[in-house]
């Protein structure tokens, strides 16, 4: 398989990540959540997820759809791509660092979810990497 295949790949994982980002507050019951916290803060909130959705759906389709130009060996996809493996690498740090364990320890949903989501970082940090010496070897 290709690199181009394996980018692709990542934009429909993140397409579907920021598509799944509506359902979030419903299932992690937010508006309760965060009743007790102020208006701002709770706007602030939703805003900020809001947009995350938006990037990743915008990243899921540059990866998806622009595979060829994100893959020409350019300045601007050279500094996308670093930005990119630098945006993916923090976040799969984040994922094995500073979420507490006692969050997914023995509840097997959230250990699977942890798992998986440890391992699609992975993925991605690594696709992105691939995909950044390739356009820096031309």
């Amino acid at each position: 398989m290709t690199i181009r295949f394996h980018v692709q790949t990542v934009g429909i994982l993140l397409l579907m990540l920021g598509m799944a980002h509506v359902f979030f507050a419903r299932y992690f019951g937010w508006e309760k959540e965060l009743a007790s916290v102020s208006l701002l803060t709770r706007r602030i909130f939703f805003v900020h997820t809001f947009f995350m959705a938006l990037l990743l759906i915008l990243l899921g389709v540059c990866s998806l759809f622009y595979t060829d130009a994100l893959l020409e060996p350019t300045p601007l996809s050279r500094v996308a791509l670093t930005g990119l493996v630098a945006f993916w690498l923090c976040r799969l740090l984040v994922q094995l660092f500073v979420y507490d364990s006692a969050i997914w320890r023995s509840r097997r949903f959230y250990t699977v979810m942890h798992a998986a989501f440890s391992l699609m970082w992975i993925y991605v940090v690594i696709t992105y990497s691939v995909a950044l010496r390739s356009v820096w070897n031309g």
